[in-house]
Parts: C-alpha cells; sequence; structure tokens
C-alpha cells in the first residue's frame, strides 16, 4: 500500500502559522502522526467509544453525525481533503462521544493522539499556532451554523451552502446534505428546482 503523503499537512501548518517548518520540525511532525487508509464508509470513530484520535484529511472526504433514538441521521459536519475531522469535546475530555465519523470515500488521512499534539505544541511554534488558528475559526463556525439553524429559512440555510461550500453538493448525495441542512431531502429537492426556475 502506497504511504500517505505529509506534504499537504505540511504546507497546511505553515499556511494556518504563516512560519517555515525546518527539516527537523518535518521529521518530529511525522513521528508523531499515525496514517491510515480507509475505505469508503469505514468509520473513524462510532458512538460510545472515546475519541483517540483528530484526523487530518489528505485525500477523501468524511461526515460526523449522531443517530436519533427514532432511527434519523443528524449529521453535523462534513470534511473534504485539508480538513480535521474528529468530536473535539470527546478528544480533548477523553469522554465517551455521542457521534459516528465514517469516510464517503476512499480516504487518506493522517491522524494524531492528544498528548502528542499537546507536545507538537510545545515544541513547534508553527503547530501552536496552526491549534489557536483552528480554534478561532471553528468557533466563529459553530456560532455560524447554530445561528443558520435556529435563525434562517431552509432556502436562506441552502443558499448560505451553496455560496460556503459549493464543493458539498458535488461530493455528498443529497440526502445527507438534507440532513446537514435538517431539513427533508423533500424540501430540498424542491429549494434546488426553484433556483433552476430563477
Amino acid at each position: 500500500m502506497a504511504s500517505v503523503p505529509f506534504e499537504p499537512l505540511f504546507k497546511y501548518i505553515e499556511s494556518k502559522s504563516a512560519l517555515t517548518l525546518s527539516d527537523d520540525e518535518k521529521i518530529f511532525v511525522q513521528t508523531a502522526f499515525k496514517a491510515k487508509h480507509l475505505r469508503k464508509r469505514q468509520y473513524l470513530l462510532q458512538e460510545g467509544d472515546v475519541c483517540k484520535y483528530m484526523s487530518f484529511i489528505v485525500k477523501g472526504s468524511g461526515r460526523m453525525y449522531s443517530v436519533s433514538e427514532k432511527g434519523q441521521e443528524h449529521i453535523i459536519r462534513f470534511a473534504i481533503e485539508n480538513w480535521w475531522l474528529g468530536d473535539y469535546e470527546s478528544y480533548n475530555f477523553n469522554t465517551p462521544s455521542v457521534y459516528n465519523i465514517e469516510v464517503l470515500e476512499d480516504s487518506d488521512v493522517l491522524m494524531i493522539e492528544h498528548d502528542q499534539i499537546q507536545e507538537l505544541m510545545a515544541k513547534i511554534p508553527a503547530i501552536d499556532l496552526m491549534v489557536k488558528e483552528i480554534d478561532r475559526k471553528g468557533t466563529v463556525a459553530t456560532q455560524k451554523r447554530i445561528h443558520s439553524s435556529i435563525s434562517l429559512s431552509a432556502e436562506e440555510r441552502y443558499d448560505n451552502l451553496v455560496k460556503s461550500y459549493p464543493e458539498f453538493l458535488n461530493r455528498f448525495p443529497q440526502s445527507m446534505i438534507a440532513s446537514y441542512l435538517g431539513i427533508s431531502p423533500e424540501t430540498l429537492s424542491r429549494l434546488r428546482k426553484n433556483i433552476l426556475r430563477k
């Protein structure tokens, strides 16, 4: 099996931190991460387990979702190349997760445990800045998502998605897009038809 390339992660760290990694730092990063290839529909995390790893997606995509008592799936987030996937609460507090995380295509990921990311943050300034930047952006994204779900109409939510993440529409099935937006597949179908008519 071909090994998972680290170059996308190095570029990501440098772009988020605005610092250049030295060769020694790159080697240190490589020893801290575990590379893994996953087949489509394979799980990174299952409900009830503790999220031991944060996964950087080099190639592929995934989703994090919960399942209601009625068996209905609620997609919390999608992730594509150069995104991170993991349950932050479970990862940081070592608590059982209420979510499932599965890859939606054959995927290559680089995974890191909590203690190792802490060690990298202490030793590599670029990693420390990257994590702080991810936290900042993540807080804003979560705030926007909450606002969207409680304040915007289905049409406005769909419109926001089209503007913010147009690639989602080509990568993920319509039923999953509907779940992510908190609407029925029928409503999504109607919205798309209305937009095409305009």
